[in-house]
């Protein structure tokens, strides 16, 4: 009878430990999930902070280039829809979709500079076109690090055990990874 309740007792303490193993290892996935979710969430609003700065650049820089150049509506129509179109977009995909509409219509503003050699020589353009430059670089690198974060959160919800827990907890793999639009990979011919 007496060895009957102890392997009863040590039966009972393996349930105990390995409920507590899982229940450990839940909580842990859990806070790695929301951690993991959040760092997701901060590397685009970076990402949308310095969109949002070069479309607070580009209005100038279009009034600056219409003061030199002649019946240039069509692209400067062509800017002002897409600019609209990311401050208008809610998602990161439509930003992102959004992005490579303005990627589109701001190769074409650039490559009227051809046209007028006097606006090559502006201050004011120089100075927009540098600070322009300087956004970019900062978009660059703020989608890189949102791609690289979004790849080790998709990377955590994948894996097991995660992927069990990720189901449970509703945390799905995202996939509105920011890429090059269609039209990057040319870049526009400006010549100084």
């Amino acid at each position: 009878m007496r060895k009957g309740c102890l392997i009863l007792a040590a039966i009972a303490g393996v349930l105990v430990l390995a409920a507590l193993f899982v229940f450990f290892s839940f909580k842990s996935t859990q806070n790695q999930l929301v951690q993991k979710d959040e760092a997701v969430k901060t590397a685009w609003s970076n990402v949308d902070a310095d969109l949002q700065r070069r479309a607070d650049l580009i209005p100038n820089l279009v009034e600056t280039v219409k003061g030199f150049t002649k019946e240039e509506s069509t692209v400067f129509g062509d800017i002002a829809n897409a600019r609209a179109g990311l401050l208008n977009a809610h998602t990161p995909q439509d930003k992102i979709a959004a992005n490579g509409t303005l990627d589109g219509a701001f190769g074409r503003l650039l490559a009227l500079t051809e046209n007028y050699p006097q606006l090559k020589s502006n201050e004011q353009f120089l100075r927009l076109q540098d600070e322009l430059s300087g956004t970019e670089n900062r978009i660059k690198v703020s989608r890189l690090r949102y791609n690289n974060t979004l790849r080790e959160y998709n990377t955590f919800v994948r894996s097991f055990p995660n992927s069990i827990w990720a189901g449970m907890l509703g945390f799905q793999p995202n996939e509105a990874y920011f890429q090059a639009s269609a039209g990057a990979r040319n870049a526009p011919q400006v010549k100084f």
